[in-house]
């Protein structure tokens, strides 16, 4: 079996699991985005998903480091809309930032 094989592998991914859950639970909490145990684990879960798909099944590595990648690229997108200011309405007939 594989996973015999490599268990160093199976032991970064693990690491590398559990480090990611907590920095992105970490951030999300430092700038108040809603649910952050909901996105640390949006964004652990592909990265467990990527090993064991490195480990286990006959997979292209670009489909395995897009796997992998994909739970961190919504976390970022998530992390970007949140922290973008509020736009202020624009009344008809004026220009933005005009009183």
């Amino acid at each position: 079996m594989v996973i015999a094989e490599s268990p160093g592998i199976v032991l970064l991914g693990v690491i590398s699991t559990l480090a990611v859950f907590a920095v992105i639970r970490w951030d999300a909490t430092r700038i108040e985005l809603s649910r952050p145990v909901l996105w640390a684990t949006v964004a652990a879960v592909p990265i467990s998903i990527g090993f064991a798909m490195y480990l286990l099944a006959p997979v292209p590595m670009t489909g395995i480091i897009v796997t992998a990648n994909t739970g961190l690229v919504l976390y970022g997108f998530e992390r970007e809309i949140n922290s973008e200011p509020e736009e202020e309405s624009v009344e008809p007939g004026t220009l933005p930032n005009r009183k």
